[in-house]
């Protein structure tokens, strides 16, 4: 069964739903069509103005097209009226779990699994902005001694922005910390809606990754049952047949930040579309490949700024206590569509996207009131051209296509990934190695890159400072990737990823239709088939004979032994050399494209012999049971005494020592063993 008929089946369960309720659609408006965009519902709507009603307890902003209701002063959104839909947003909850901002975090010293949540709750309502073509609010909340231990201690300013004639909102925060305040860890940030559950059924998070979706209480104890870990959840007895003997994992629809630009869910009663789109990914942690969560069961709508997931500690915000900081995140839009004439339901996506492009052509907006957020004209750009120096692949320099080129706060090469504080700019190389990076906030930064298809990372030298309308040409920039002599062999391809190699089938007791075909590693339980298909021995790779894509499997992880205990494992390398140098040493480029609480330790021709190397312990990315193909990339470089090398048969060992808990491991992103260099291109 190929993709596409798994996606059309997906697509005939959502037809079925709306079925019901086809003939009343067409019968309440028969002669209107699709509603959204710039222009709204239609040229009557362009002449309202856009309005803002405060209440005691409540701040309503209305443009004619939508009416947004939120509560005075905390500042979270208790209401969305749209399209006849009274609310969109889930009316059983509270008035302060509906739409908000949040922080995870911890007071200096405090070591736990999980921080404490802080919802934001606003203490003053400011209006920044009225006029007929925009209204800007701001809910604020100061911190002071007093509130020591009770709420992070940040002043926050959350904002809210409604545009004449637009079908949606705006909204935004600024977060500051002052020198003198506490030191604290700020794990996560995001900004939250969650949808009325018995409309909005069906969701969308890319053209290849949607669905229709269970509902919240089949993951109750009544209805399902808890897995290895409290998010993933096995659909025993859901409301819905369709559903029963799949899992529903919050994790499986995560994303890298550069494919988060517009995600969200569509309601068959009426024809409705709800969508947050992220116009720009400068104020989100990690680099474009950090990954994070978009949209769920609930139905919830997510857009996280800032977490640990997929990096662990290493990219938690660290403060201090003498610290200043200040960092703007966002704005996103919130957009809703509509359709109200038969037509198909998956249009309301296309549109989405459609308007994310118009959102991405905007940025940086220059409607925003905030001095935080400097509009375009008091932003810089940025633009060269990058090429690689690989001297066993060409002895000229080649260009860089497909490179990835960012900036970020000064640091070393590849420190961008745990870079939490700042803001990142980031684009990718034409075929001729060419980029241009616009839109950069004022600020100093290094410029960095990695290039598929090469290992390790690149750092341009210089520190570049961006000024109110600087337009810096780089000129050529050259990667000399890592290399110590010729290549006597390879396992994989470096893109810092382990999707190229062997991912099994998923148990059929565990699985998401979804990925039945396409990006498999996204189902749940995948660890335990190791176990299964090496009962006894493990791994062997023979170099000239294996293959990678059927031979090497995708994670490193512990054999289970029993319910309780687990044990480490060992890879073997098999390959021949005709010859061998004694005197020289050899180069082991060992790229990982994860870690998670593991000690990965290297031995040559001896089993038993003390290891050439080891990591120690690295990694708390937990991409093992998140479902994930990738976390932190690590790049290891390991120096093989030729003494300890045989002509004719070797065996590289590589085994993964801790063995607590399923999920401790590593993923290889590449392996290449290296001759030793001639004399005349030695580093």
């Amino acid at each position: 069964m190929g993709s596409g008929k798994i996606l059309c089946t997906i697509l005939s369960l959502f037809s079925q739903f709306m079925a019901a309720f086809s003939n009343l659609q067409q019968n309440e408006n028969p002669s209107m069509g699709f509603h959204g965009g710039e222009k709204g519902t239609g040229s009557s709507l362009l002449s309202e103005v856009v309005q803002l009603h405060i209440q005691k307890d409540y701040v309503v902003l209305d443009n004619g097209i939508l009416q947004v209701t939120l509560s005075n002063p905390g500042g979270h959104v208790t209401g969305i009226q749209y399209n006849g839909l009274e609310n969109l947003l889930e009316t059983d909850n509270g008035e302060s779990d509906r739409g908000y901002w949040d922080v995870v975090w911890s007071g200096e010293g405090v070591t736990r699994k999980k921080g404490n949540l802080d919802r934001l709750d606003g203490t003053n309502l400011t209006v920044v902005v009225e006029s007929e073509e925009k209204v800007e609010i701001s809910f604020t909340r100061m911190w002071n001694s007093s509130l020591q231990a009770k709420v992070v201690p940040l002043n926050f300013d959350k904002r809210y922005v409604m545009l004449r004639g637009s079908s949606g909102f705006y909204t935004y925060a600024i977060y500051e910390h002052l020198r003198g305040w506490p030191a604290f860890d700020l794990d996560n940030t995001r900004i939250v809606f969650k949808l009325t559950r018995q409309k909005f059924r069906y969701m969308a998070i890319a053209d290849n990754r949607q669905r229709y979706m269970p509902l919240p209480e089949d993951r109750s104890p009544e209805r399902g049952q808890t897995l290895a870990y409290p998010e993933a959840v096995l659909l025993v007895h859901p409301v819905e047949p369709e559903f029963e003997g799949e899992v529903d994992d919050k994790y499986a629809y995560s994303c890298e930040s550069k494919d988060i630009s517009v995600h969200g869910w569509i309601s068959a009663d009426p024809l409705v579309g709800f969508w947050q789109i992220t116009p720009s990914h400068e104020f989100r942690t990690g680099g474009p490949l950090k990954q994070f969560l978009t949209s769920h069961v609930g139905p919830t709508n997510l857009g996280v700024m800032h977490s640990t997931h997929y990096a662990g500690a290493d990219v938690t915000i660290k403060i201090g206590p003498n610290e200043p900081w200040k960092k703007v995140y966002g704005p996103v839009f919130a957009y809703v569509n509509s359709l109200s004439d038969g037509r198909d339901p998956l249009s309301l996506w296309k549109d989405a996207k459609k308007q994310m492009m118009n959102e991405v052509h905007k940025w940086p907006y220059d409607f925003i009131a905030s001095e935080d957020f400097p509009p375009s004209k008091q932003r810089g750009s940025v633009g060269g051209r990058l090429l690689v120096l690989e001297r066993y692949v060409s002895n000229a320099t080649i260009s860089a296509e497909g490179a990835y080129v960012g900036l970020a706060a000064p640091g070393e090469a590849g420190s961008w990934q745990l870079e939490s504080k700042g803001y990142q700019f980031w684009t990718k190389t034409d075929e001729g190695g060419n980029f241009t990076i616009n839109g950069i906030r004022p600020g100093d930064y290094n410029l960095y890159a990695w290039v598929p298809g090469f290992i390790g990372d690149y750092k341009f030298t210089s520190v570049i400072n961006i000024n109110s309308g600087s337009n810096i040409d780089i000129g050529d920039l050259v990667y000399e990737a890592p290399r110590n002599g010729s290549t006597l062999w390879e396992i994989g391809f470096p893109d810092r990823s382990a999707a190229e190699f062997y991912i099994p089938d998923a148990n059929p007791k565990y699985i998401n239709k979804l990925y039945l075909k396409q990006e498999r590693y996204r189902q749940y339980g995948l660890w335990e088939r190791y176990a299964e298909l090496y009962p006894k021995a493990d791994l062997v790779f023979t170099v000239g004979k294996s293959n990678h894509t059927t031979d090497w499997f995708f994670a490193q992880v512990t054999r289970k032994k029993d319910n309780t205990t687990y044990e480490g494992t060992t890879w073997q390398i098999k390959f021949l050399l005709d010859e061998v140098d004694e005197r020289a040493a050899y180069k082991l480029r060992m790229a990982l494209a994860t870690a998670n609480v593991a000690e990965l330790e290297v031995r040559v021709n001896e089993p038993n012999a003390n290891p050439v190397f080891s990591t120690g312990e690295i990694g708390k990315d937990n991409t093992i049971a998140r479902h994930g193909i990738h976390g932190l990339y690590r790049l290891f470089n390991v120096d093989i005494p030729g003494a300890q090398l045989l002509i004719g048969n070797n065996t590289i060992f590589l085994t993964q020592t801790a063995s607590i808990s399923p999920f401790q491991g590593v993923m290889y992103d590449y392996i290449r063993l290296e001759g030793p260099p001639p004399p005349h291109k030695a580093l």
